[in-house]
């Protein structure tokens, strides 16, 4: 069956998803219209197609002990000069997608990956672009301000074209469980909830 190259990410629902699409491409990304407006959860990963099905299986098990919480956006960062990308900060929510991208990773699963980096959630608008590009995304979105509720995680395959395309959306709370959301301090929290 082959190699598929797979990603897990919340999707930044419309209208901002597209409007920041518009955004990255409107910087000179060449990538912005192949890459749906996200926060990353696993970075490109290879893996059998064979082990879509196990693959599938626990990413449902982790989204339905899961809650919807609250996401928001607001500002920019970046991660220069360690890595071209210019990012829209995730400032509520981050505690929630850092349990979440521990859980698709854990050992225990069919999708154990190292990071090349400390996990930030963010979302990308600007990636291996020029300087003077990447500095005009960090300014012209320096005011940014996003908000939803986050009530499901997906997996994305890209394709041959390089284009990321949606295999399936995993709702959270199917099971209704509470996941324990580690805080700063090391010690731990309920995720929060906005279901009644």
């Amino acid at each position: 069956m082959g190699t598929v190259t797979l990603g897990v990410s919340i999707a930044v629902p419309e209208p901002y998803g597209s409007l920041l699409q518009e955004r990255r491409a409107s910087f000179g990304d060449p990538a912005a219209y192949g890459i749906p407006t996200h926060v990353t959860l696993m970075p490109p990963t290879e893996a059998d197609a064979a082990d879509l099905p196990a693959i599938e299986a626990h990413l449902d098990r982790i989204a339905t002990a899961g809650r919807p919480f609250p996401m928001r956006l607001s500002g920019t960062g970046t991660f220069r000069p360690l890595s071209p990308v210019v990012f829209v900060q995730v400032v509520e929510g981050a505690s929630a997608c850092s349990w979440l991208q521990k859980r698709v990773r854990d050992a225990s699963g069919p999708l154990v990956r190292e990071l090349q980096f400390p996990y930030h959630p963010h979302v990308t608008v600007a990636h291996g672009i020029s300087e003077e590009a990447m500095d005009r995304a960090y300014a012209e979105l320096g005011d940014y301000e996003a908000a939803w509720t986050c009530g499901s995680f997906a997996l994305y395959e890209q394709g041959a074209d390089a284009v990321w395309r949606k295999i399936k959306d995993f709702p959270f709370g199917a099971g209704g469980g509470t996941p324990a959301v580690p805080a700063q301090g090391g010690y731990s929290i309920d995720a929060p909830s906005l279901r009644p």
